[in-house]
């Protein structure tokens, strides 16, 4: 007789032996009890997790030579034939090979026809999302009013995909995922029933890459049975399965944590000349992290992460040093390039320049830290570019240019109330206002200072609100100079404060026709702008929001007084 693999030899018979899938053998058990079996009945779900057994389990129930029973007895003509895949009476089909119209209007045709022997004609269709559409339509008479002897039913792992008419007519059964105690427990039994020893850790290997597939696990451990001849190793099981050690996994992790590139590089060229998959061990970092990140929520999410108990607690382990922001920004850039590792040509290339940049970048402050620290870093450009770009020589309308000294911005003197005048007047709000209130100030100087308010009648008052005043020059730089002196800003602020009742910062703008001011003042204000982006507050922000910086501007002081 040939060699049964392990998933068709303890393939289950009875509703007991199914694994994990109890909220739907216990509603079929309930329903053969009271005689509610419908007759159109669709199994979906993941592949091998029990969809087709199920349905051969329900046939043996309903054809039991004692039924219909929950529990068939495996002894009569009909539950062995239909064990063994040769009864008259059951049709088992593949609907990825039986998907014409043709087919399914010979089924329609057979149908009308008595069993040979049992007491029900059951079709099961396999895979039934593969049907085409005009074979679903000539299905969907027969299939809402089927003769009584007839059951129909359907397994696919695609239930999206067929259509709506089709699924009102049936019974629905989701199947789910198996555990992954579950497949472990179960692959332990068959390990005791064919008296091989495996470790624990290799069964728990073999499980966590079955994802959830009874048959997957059970195949890949018939490929672990057959690799010794005595005891098997958790080395040859990690030979034959091709899989990355668990601890090479946690080392790596470990190492891109701390920013050890030495020790990352070497980890990625073990796994490369051990003929191992560097796609998978991407994969592999990438879930490692997410499970890092779910047991960092607290012992409430832990279940949430599908490995034994021994291993959870070495993760709990591996993040007591990290915050969640910390393993987050990884995860984050781990998960950001995935896409680049999975599909180029050269993984370990890939891999490498992936996690050197990631050692590269520094971790993440926690976000009220950042925010805080964004408002500093902003009330700090603030203030220091208002007292840089204070007085400005330009060359053209506006233009600014680097500051000679920190004499061209003065303080006037401080207020003296005895000297206000008992009606100050009002901070102009258009433009010829500003040319009356100049024309006043000019005046007022003339008295006492006649050169300095020659210089000011060929210049202009541009900006007036309540905390300062800009007076823009016209001239040469010798003009441009004299007003700019500290004795002359003082006696303008003079002036200003008896005219307003108040003292006013007084700013002065040069409009020169020297053809390099202009130059100078752009150099200027690009380096500050280099400065600016070039703070290591405002990378934090850019990386933390995947963002990018679209412009810098330089606050003149008048901007920086409405902003304070």
């Amino acid at each position: 007789m040939a060699y049964l693999v392990l998933a068709r030899k303890y393939r289950p018979q009875t509703f007991d032996d199914v694994v994990e899938q109890s909220h739907v053998t216990r509603t079929l058990t309930n329903a053969i009890r009271h005689g509610r079996v419908a007759h159109a009945i669709l199994f979906s779900g993941p592949r091998g997790t029990g969809k087709t057994t199920i349905a051969r389990i329900l046939a043996k129930s309903m054809n039991c030579q004692t039924g219909p029973t929950p529990t068939p007895c495996n002894a009569c003509r009909s539950c062995k034939e239909i064990t063994a895949g040769n009864a008259a009476d059951v049709f088992e089909i593949d609907g990825a090979s039986n998907n014409s119209v043709d087919q399914i209007r010979e089924l329609r045709e057979n149908v009308k026809y008595m069993p040979a022997y049992s007491a029900y004609k059951i079709y099961i269709i396999d895979e039934v999302h593969m049907l085409s559409t005009p074979a679903f339509n000539a299905l969907l008479k027969t299939l809402e009013e089927p003769p009584p002897h007839i059951i129909f039913m359907f397994a696919t792992t695609e239930a999206h995909k067929i259509p709506v008419t089709i699924l009102s007519r049936c019974q629905r059964y989701d199947l789910r995922r198996i555990g992954f105690e579950s497949l472990t427990g179960h692959m332990a039994r068959l390990c005791d029933a064919e008296k091989i020893a495996i470790p624990d850790e290799s069964l728990t290997l073999v499980a966590r890459e079955a994802g959830g597939s009874m048959r997957d696990a059970l195949s890949l451990l018939d490929q672990v049975m057959t690799c010794s001849d005595g005891p098997v190793t958790h080395e040859q099981v990690l030979n034959i399965l091709g899989v990355v050690d668990r601890h090479v996994i946690t080392d790596l992790a470990d190492a891109l944590l701390a920013g050890d590139v030495a020790r990352i590089l070497q980890a990625v060229a073990t796994v490369y000349d051990r003929g191992q998959d560097l796609k998978k061990l991407y994969a592999d970092i990438l879930n490692h992290f997410r499970n890092l990140i779910v047991i960092k929520m607290g012992e409430a999410t832990a279940s949430l992460v599908d490995l034994p108990a021994s291993e959870i607690q070495q993760l709990r382990e591996q993040t007591h040093s990290y915050s969640v922001g910390v393993l987050n920004q990884v995860f984050n850039l781990l998960y950001r390039e995935e896409t680049l590792v999975r599909l180029t040509v050269h993984p370990r290339l890939a891999i490498e320049m992936v996690l050197i940049q990631i050692c590269q970048i520094k971790p993440a402050l926690p976000l009220d830290e950042l925010i805080q620290n964004v408002e500093s870093l902003r009330q700090a450009v603030i203030d220091g570019g208002g007292q840089i770009m204070s007085a400005k020589a330009v060359s053209g309308p506006r233009d600014d240019r680097p500051p000679e000294s920190p004499a061209a911005r003065q303080d006037v003197d401080p207020p003296n109330p005895t000297s206000a005048k008992s009606a100050a007047l009002a901070i102009p709000t258009d433009e010829t206002g500003r040319q009356a209130v100049w024309a006043r100030i000019v005046e007022t100087l003339g008295a006492d200072l006649p050169a300095l308010a020659a210089n000011l009648k060929q210049s202009s008052l541009m900006t007036a609100n309540e905390s300062v005043f800009e007076i823009e020059v016209n001239g040469n730089e010798f003009n441009i100079n004299r007003v700019k002196r500290r004795e002359s800003i003082r006696a303008i602020g003079r002036v200003v404060q008896e005219l307003f009742g108040h003292a006013l910062e007084i700013v002065v703008y040069g409009k020169s026709s020297d053809p390099t001011a202009k130059q100078k003042k752009k150099d200027h204000e690009e380096r500050l702008k280099k400065e600016a982006l070039g703070h290591p507050m405002v990378s934090e922000v850019v990386e933390l929001f995947q963002g990018k910086v679209v412009d810098v501007k330089v606050l003149s002081p008048a901007e920086k007084g409405q902003s304070d």
